[in-house]
């Protein structure tokens, strides 16, 4: 049991309630992540994971898995003019804010062949799985990337879990963001569990890190092709 571990628990899946919401009430908390994102360093992982891999003049593709609003997409075409992003998500509603080229789809089943994209990246997706459905994931991602699988997640730790009841009242987040942020956080994953996962879906050279004042996890990883 690392630290991360001892601090908050095991980890525990809760279901979530986003994808079962109505629009109104989706639209709201998708609204939300995006502030969250943004002003608590969020887009800041997905900068840094890409850094590892690119440089900012590099031409590649990205496919945005479990995508939702397209946020990530939309700091990956900021900083890198050059890069095609495409967002998936199970969905449709979800996806309405996402710029194009978008579909509806399996992240489990990708509708692409083998090696079809540079890049595979998902953001707050995988933790909403068990420990066995994250390795399936992250061997699909690796068999449709040429290059590189990248994950940014929440960190189950304490003060994560505490972060969104607590700064409700200022920041007015809707129930729906305050519900499923605290089931995100006990459903999420410590950095050792996440380095255990990767290497498991026998991705090579990994490389996983703790962000801070994030409270995110990311995740490198090179397909087993590469080797």
């Amino acid at each position: 049991m690392d630290n991360n571990s001892f601090w908050q628990g095991p980890r525990r899946l809760i279901p979530q309630r986003l994808n079962k919401a109505s629009r109104a009430d989706a639209e709201k908390s998708l609204a939300d992540i995006v502030r969250l994102n943004k002003w608590f360093g969020a887009h800041n992982v997905v900068r840094y994971l890409l850094r590892q891999v690119l440089d900012y003049r590099d031409s590649f593709s990205l496919l945005d898995v479990g995508a939702a609003s397209g946020d990530s997409g939309r700091v990956v075409r900021e900083s890198y003019p050059n890069a095609t992003v495409t967002s998936l998500d199970v969905n449709l509603n979800n996806l309405k804010q996402a710029h194009s080229p978008k579909l509806v789809g399996d992240a489990f089943t990708l509708p692409f062949a083998d090696k079809s994209f540079d890049l595979v990246f998902s953001s707050l997706f995988l933790h909403h799985f068990s420990e066995s459905q994250a390795i399936a994931l992250l061997v699909e991602f690796s068999r449709v990337s040429r290059r590189a699988v990248l994950v940014s997640d929440v960190e189950r730790q304490l003060l994560s879990s505490w972060f969104l009841p607590a700064t409700r009242w200022l920041f007015r987040w809707h129930w729906l963001t305050v519900h499923d942020g605290s089931a995100s956080v006990r459903s999420a994953f410590t950095k050792s569990e996440l380095l255990m996962i990767a290497q498991q879906a026998n991705l090579a050279n990994i490389s996983v890190a703790a962000h801070r004042p994030a409270f995110r996890l990311s995740m490198v990883g090179f397909p087993k092709h590469l080797k």
